[in-house]
């Protein structure tokens, strides 16, 4: 009897001293997983360090994509050109002046393609790049400004004031060469058509064109 209560006494305290362990046990896997959300400290960690654990495991081109700075829209200014002649001088008004397409040269066209004439412009194969070659016709079409092409007893031309001895040498030059170019071109078998600058003013214009259209054919608006 006495045996046994010795072996009960015995068991209980060993089971006691057991449940302390397993208290303790316990208490210390608590008190881990508390540190793991407050910190070692004890106070709570902020979200920031919470976060930072998992960045680790992110794919390295979104890690990499938030920590680079976003690219500012770029806009490419045009460039100012910076004008050789000062604005409102004769050689500012000069050099603004094409050498080809010119309004009255489009006009031309538009009219020939518009009534149905085919042609090819500024050919370099000929002498002075005519404006319009028609093939076909065997014909040369020439658009002269007045003033380059110096136009005789024309109103649009008239010597310039200033520099006289340059503007007139330059101006008869031109003018010799057209007529170099136009015997040229006959020589060559080609018939030479000249529509000037003040034949395509308003009052004048329709006129001039369907007399072009004529020069050209053979044929009147009447056959036409």
């Amino acid at each position: 009897m006495l045996k046994q209560l010795v072996e009960q006494d015995w068991l209980k305290t060993l089971v006691e001293a057991d449940c302390g362990i397993m208290g303790d046990v316990n208490e210390a896997v608590e008190a881990s997983r508390q540190d793991e959300v407050t910190g070692s400290g004890g106070a709570p960690m902020p979200p920031d360090t919470c976060k930072a654990s998992g960045s680790a495991s992110r794919p390295r081109a979104l890690r990499n994509a938030k920590s680079r700075p976003a690219k500012r829209a770029t806009t490419h200014k045009p460039k100012d050109h910076a004008e050789k002649y000062a604005r409102g001088t004769r050689s500012y008004t000069m050099s603004h002046i094409h050498g080809k397409d010119t309004a009255i040269e489009v006009e031309v066209r538009r009219y020939l393609f518009t009534r149905g004439l085919r042609f090819r412009k500024n050919d370099k194969r000929y002498p002075g790049h005519p404006d319009a070659v028609l093939p076909k016709w065997r014909v040369i079409v020439f658009v002269n400004g007045c003033f380059w092409h110096a136009h005789e007893h024309c109103a649009k031309y008239s010597q310039p004031k200033s520099n006289v001895e340059y503007w007139s040498a330059k101006l008869l030059r031109n003018r010799e060469r057209d007529r170099e170019q136009h015997a040229k071109l006959a020589a060559m078998g080609w018939r030479v058509i000249d529509v000037w600058e003040c034949e395509l003013d308003k009052p004048t214009r329709e006129d001039r064109l369907a007399r072009l259209y004529e020069e050209i054919t053979g044929l009147s608006d009447a056959t036409a």
